[in-house]
């Protein structure tokens, strides 16, 4: 839906063009509101649900942990395969980071049925599911090649590289939700305070 919707936006801006007469059409077409206005990302219930959990908590203290352990690991790879040194601490780092990938996965997965109902594909978190699955598979070939010497150290390396590529992206998306709840919450509250005044 949400492909539909930039679609829509897409044609819904180029129809405003001058040139919507020549196409035989007398003026542009005006973006319809429904199609405009996006649906929030919570709704009140599962806003309350989000913030009452536990498992929001165990995602906050997890994703940093992760992140920290990305930015180590990166250089430990980055080192290995500019030096040929350290192969041992990179090995280790990409399994750790490996670990708490699997780990906030899983924990993410609860956190997603607490609040949403679903173990994964919420619609407020769809893409963001679907492009974890991607650097969740990466992680996994790296662990494979590992663990089953099909892949040499070098290939494990690029792999590790690859899913880290991967992981940024996905974060990404994340930190991009997780503006987009706060500019919600913000919206609401001058909306409520808005609604008091009068």
């Amino acid at each position: 839906m949400s492909g539909l919707n930039f679609v829509t936006n897409l044609v819904d801006s180029m129809d405003k063009c001058p040139w919507a007469t020549m196409a035989g059409r007398s003026s542009a077409r005006q973006p319809s509101p429904s199609v405009v206005k996006r649906p929030p990302l919570y709704t009140p219930e599962e806003r309350r649900r989000r913030d009452e959990t536990v498992w929001t908590l165990v995602q906050g203290i997890l994703a940093p942990i992760q992140f920290v352990v990305f930015l180590v690991s990166l250089v430990l790879v980055v080192r290995y395969l500019a030096t040929g040194a350290g192969e041992s601490a990179a090995t280790i780092s990409i399994v750790a980071k490996t670990m708490i990938l699997y780990t906030i996965m899983i924990t993410g997965a609860i956190w997603e049925k607490v609040v949403f109902g679903c173990y994964l594909f919420a619609r407020p978190f769809f893409w963001e599911d679907v492009f974890s699955f991607l650097v969740l598979a990466l992680h996994t070939i790296y662990l494979w090649g590992l663990l089953t010497g099909s892949l040499s150290v070098e290939q494990q390396m690029y792999v590790a590289l690859a899913a880290y590529a991967t992981y940024v992206v996905n974060a990404t998306q994340f930190l991009l939700k997780l503006r987009a709840a706060r500019l919600q919450a913000e919206a609401e509250a001058a909306e409520a305070a808005a609604g008091s005044a009068q």
